[in-house]
């Protein structure tokens, strides 16, 4: 082994074991030249799992998916040169959603930067301000001062992307060839050396518990507004409060909150469309919990009472409020808080409030369920009304954006089935979504995919992880050939253009797809092949994937026949109540 060899190995190795000894289990790794010692190192340590994605946009958003599952962070390896570039929309995902990734990209030496060498670019803060912490470790020395900080700086990436708010890092690796790595004899220890990096949560002194327990115990209307959390004992914790306060729980499909519970009011989005409510359901206080809810009904009800006391908690010191509603910006873990805040609030005796808005959301839910009876085509909304029954129990169903998730949000009713919901809505983008889901997919079991068209082709080289890990998982196609979404929104007025702009058309056989990938494919014609597909998924093994053909103008009209339905009703029972 020449110096140069043993100075790479024992420095890159230790950066490894830092990664291990701080939580890391699971690397992505996109094939490259220069990153070839990081790479061979990696997949010779016996305490990581690698998983090898040719394409780097996919391979991004795949690690993406694994640590949103884990919920520990995952390493991203590629190559220098446009290999990192394409990380990019997943590094900028992973930082709107607080997921922790730690990006390590091999890089030309210095000597090769800027003087016309092959895939050579400027890697140096290339993620800007997306990432939470960027280093660019030096170049490989043997001493025992370099041991000590490649390891420590591998401690700190993981520190840095875990603590506070999570998000991602990017560590950049300058090397010099020779690339070939000493692999014999194994070059990490033996016997994992213990590390530990503590960590506390935001608290606030009682007294100011105390203080905001007796302001809040004043109000008689007061909501909880729950968007996405991935807090496992947040829901028993958030509704011992609400039923103290007899505050209702609006409950977004990522808040892991629809619970079948009569605190628990789910159809919102639904209720709050109709003007009426506007006034006859006027808050005069709001407890937020968790990033923006789906629902653009649900802001709009919001803004609408602006200056109205609104208290946003955020548990990791974010700064969640796209509105400027909040007037309250409290920094402490959210669990903690409702816990602790029960102790101190009065009882509410009163459930008028309450009351009315759980009239209101049976009143919707029969309404969406006697319009879905009469559907007798395969329409989006029925798709996904009779979708959620048939899931098994404790299953996870992964949203495609646009469309499919605020369908969800209108179709996705409280139950007792323990399902989890997942979504990449930190940017709201199409890209990546079957690697995110299929990343997700090696630690949630069973897993099904809801994505629209241009979503998934979108990401169908994704697919080949799936047929490379012999991954499960059931992807649901709802094929309105092209953007359904645009027709809800006012450039569907302008009919000039609109389908070659916005509707686009793509007219593809997504079966060919996925028989490229060894998948298995059903295309769905009608509601019996549809249950009996769905019930037979879950115990399917490997890729299986279900086309649902709809038709984008019969999708938008029979929505708004269903909230023209929902709206007469709900103004009907409001003008008898004020009577």
């Amino acid at each position: 082994m020449n110096p140069h060899q043993q100075a790479m190995t024992q420095y890159l190795a230790a950066f490894i074991t830092g990664l291990v000894q701080t939580g890391v289990r699971d690397v992505v790794i996109s094939p490259g030249s220069r990153s070839t010692p990081l790479a061979l190192l990696m997949v010779e340590h016996r305490e990581l799992n690698t998983y090898i994605h040719i394409d780097e946009r996919s391979a991004g958003f795949f690690a993406l998916g694994l640590a949103k599952a884990s919920k520990s962070p995952v390493a991203l390896l590629c190559t220098s040169g446009t290999a990192a570039a394409n990380y990019y929309p997943a590094v900028i995902e992973a930082n709107l959603s607080r997921v922790p990734l730690i990006i390590l990209t091999a890089d030309r030496p210095h000597e090769l930067r800027d003087v016309g060498a092959p895939q050579a670019i400027n890697q140096l803060q290339l993620y800007g301000q997306h990432v939470k912490w960027f280093v660019e470790m030096a170049l490989p020395e043997k001493s025992i001062e370099q041991m000590a900080y490649s390891k420590m700086m591998a401690r700190r990436a993981v520190k840095e992307c875990t603590s506070s708010v999570s998000g991602p890092v990017h560590v950049n690796f300058p090397l010099r060839e020779p690339l070939l790595p000493a692999l014999d004899p194994y070059p990490f220890p033996e016997k994992q050396e213990e590390y530990e990096t503590a960590t506390g949560t935001f608290t606030l002194p009682g007294t100011t518990l105390e203080r905001m327990a007796s302001d809040m115990s004043r109000y008689q209307k007061g909501l909880i507004i729950c968007g996405p959390m991935e807090q496992p004992s947040f829901s028993n914790a958030a509704i011992r409060l609400a039923k103290k306060l007899a505050f209702p729980i609006l409950a977004d499909p990522l808040s892991q909150l629809r619970i079948d519970d009569p605190i628990i009011i789910d159809s919102y989005d639904a209720i709050l469309k109709t003007d009426c409510v506007l006034k006859e359901c006027q808050p005069e206080f709001i407890l937020r919990f968790g990033a923006m809810p789906v629902s653009k009904p649900l802001a709009l009800f919001m803004k609408k009472y602006r200056g109205i006391p609104h208290l946003v908690v955020d548990g990791h010191a974010g700064w969640r409020d796209p509105y400027h509603l909040g007037t309250k910006m409290i920094q402490m873990d959210e669990t903690a808080f409702c816990q602790q805040l029960v102790h101190h609030v009065k009882a509410n005796e009163n459930n008028k409030w309450l009351s009315q808005w759980q009239q209101l959301d049976q009143l919707v839910k029969k309404a969406i369920k006697a319009h879905v009876s009469l559907e007798k085509e395969l329409e989006e909304g029925k798709v996904l009304y009779e979708l959620f029954p048939l899931l098994p129990n404790k299953s996870t169903i992964f949203v495609g954006n646009s469309m499919p998730i605020r369908d969800v949000d209108t179709f996705f009713h409280k139950n007792n089935q323990g399902i989890t919901v997942m979504a990449n809505r930190g940017a709201n983008g199409i890209d990546g979504v079957v690697s995110t889901a299929l990343g997700a997919s090696v630690y949630q079991q069973p897993l099904f995919l809801l994505i629209g068209d241009l979503s998934f082709f979108h990401d169908m080289n994704g697919l080949l992880a799936a047929k490379l890990y012999k991954l499960n998982i059931t992807i649901i196609i709802l094929n309105n050939d092209g953007g359904g979404i645009f027709s809800y929104l006012p450039q569907a007025e302008s009919k000039q253009h609109f389908e070659v702009l916005f509707g686009t058309p793509i007219g593809l056989n997504y079966e060919h797809a996925v028989q490229l990938y060894q998948g298995q494919y059903t295309k769905i014609t009608d509601w019996e092949k549809f249950s009996m597909v769905i019930e037979e998924a879950a115990s399917y093994e490997g890729l299986n994937v279900i086309e649902i053909p709809t038709d984008r103008s019969k999708n938008l009209a029979s929505h708004r026949k269903m909230w023209d339905r929902v709206s007469r009703e709900i103004t009907t029972y409001l003008q008898g109540v004020e009577k």
